[in-house]
C-alpha cells in the first residue's frame, strides 16, 4: 500500500553533513543538559509514599494539590487513577514523618476539603528499593543496546548495524535531554517508553537498510548516495503511514488519557519523531561515511577458481 508515489528521487545524501551536524548539536546540548540539570526521578526510583484516594464525587485534583502544598508538598504528584473518583498521590521522603504518620496528615488534610474521601491503600517505597530500579533500568537500556546490536550485526554487516546503533542511542540521549532540560518528571512509565522508542526506531533503520539490500541488487551502477536516496524516497509512503497511524494513538493518549499516560506519551512523540529523523537523516549518512558499499549487502556470486592437476 502506497499513500503517494514521487517519481524523482530525493537527494537526502546531499543534506548529511547538515542534518548530522543538526543531530549532533542536539545530541550534546542533551548531554549538558543531563549533566548540568539531571534528571527528575520519581518515587519510582527515589523512594516516598504512594497512596490511593477515593471521593464520593468527581475529585478535585487542582485542589488536592494546594492542601498538600500547605503541608509542605508542593513537588508532590497527584493524578486521576483509573476513575475520577480515585486519585493516585505520590509524596517524596520526609525525613522524620514515618510512612504512617505521613499518611495521616495528608488524610486530615484531604478530608478537610473533601469529607467523603477514603484512603484505598498505602505503599511506602524505600531508598534502597529506588537504588534498585535506577540499576536494573540502566541495564535494561543496555542490555536492550546491546541486542539490537547482535541482532544488526546478523542480518546485515558491521557499518549498517554500528550506522543504526548510533542513529537509535542518538534518539534515547535526546528523550533523556528533554525531560532532563523541562525537568519533567521520569518515572518507571517513561523507562517504558524509551525501551519502546529503542526497538520503535530500529525498526524504520531496517526497513530502510532492507530497500537498499535491494537496490543493489538491482542498480548495479549506481553510486551509494543515489542507492541510499533511492531507497529512503520508495520508503517514505510507508514512513508517513505508519508513524502517523502510531502518533495519532499517541496523541489520543497525551491529550485524553490523563496525568498517569501525559508523561509516557510525550516521551513516545519525541522518540517518534526523532526516531524517524534519525532512522533516513542520521543512520544512512553514518553508514556511507564508514564505507558501506555493495559487499556489506550483497554476497559475491563469484567462485574462487580451482586449480586442477596436471595444468
Amino acid at each position: 500500500m502506497e499513500f503517494f508515489r514521487i517519481r524523482q528521487d530525493i537527494p537526502f545524501m546531499s543534506w548529511g553533513r547538515f542534518t548530522t551536524s543538526i543531530s549532533l548539536l542536539t545530541f550534546l546540548l542533551a548531554v549538558f543538559f543531563l549533566i548540568s540539570r539531571g534528571l527528575n526521578f520519581s518515587v519510582d526510583f527515589t523512594g516516598g509514599t504512594v497512596l490511593e484516594v477515593n471521593t464520593a464525587g468527581a475529585a478535585d485534583v487542582g485542589k488536592m494539590r494546594s492542601a498538600l502544598e500547605g503541608l509542605g508538598f508542593p513537588e508532590a504528584n497527584v493524578q486521576n487513577f483509573g476513575t475520577s473518583h480515585d486519585v493516585l498521590i505520590r509524596l517524596p521522603l520526609k525525613q522524620g514523618l514515618t510512612s504512617a504518620g505521613l499518611s495521616d496528615r495528608v488524610m486530615a488534610a484531604l478530608r478537610g476539603q473533601d469529607p467523603s474521601a477514603q484512603m484505598r491503600r498505602v505503599e511506602f517505597v524505600g531508598p534502597q528499593v529506588g537504588d534498585e530500579l535506577v540499576k536494573d533500568g540502566s541495564a535494561a537500556l543496555l542490555f536492550v543496546s546491546l541486542g539490537i546490536v547482535v541482532y544488526l550485526s546478523l542480518r546485515f554487516k558491521w557499518r549498517p548495524a554500528v550506522a543504526t546503533i548510533v542513529a537509535n542511542l542518538h534518539d534515547v540521549v535526546i528523550i533523556l535531554g528533554f525531560f532532563a532540560f523541562f525537568q519533567w518528571e521520569f518515572s518507571l512509565s517513561v523507562l517504558a517508553a524509551v525501551l519502546a522508542i529503542l526497538g520503535y526506531s530500529v525498526n524504520e533503520s531496517v526497513v530502510v537498510f532492507d530497500r537498499v539490500r535491494e537496490n543493489f541488487r538491482k542498480m548495479r551502477g549506481a553510486s551509494v548516495s543515489k542507492v541510499i536516496d533511492n531507497a529512503i524516497t520508495r520508503t517514505m509512503s510507508r514512513t508517513i503511514i505508519t508513524h502517523g497511524c502510531t502518533q495519532l494513538m499517541v496523541t489520543s493518549m497525551l491529550f485524553f488519557g490523563g496525568e498517569a499516560l501525559h508523561y509516557f506519551a510525550l516521551a513516545l512523540t519525541i522518540g517518534i519523531i526523532f526516531g524517524i529523523y534519525s532512522s533516513v537523516l542520521v543512520a544512512s549518512p553514518i553508514a556511507m561515511w564508514l564505507g558501506m558499499s555493495r559487499a556489506d549487502f550483497v554476497r559475491s556470486d563469484k567462485k574462487p577458481a580451482t586449480q586442477h592437476e596436471g595444468v
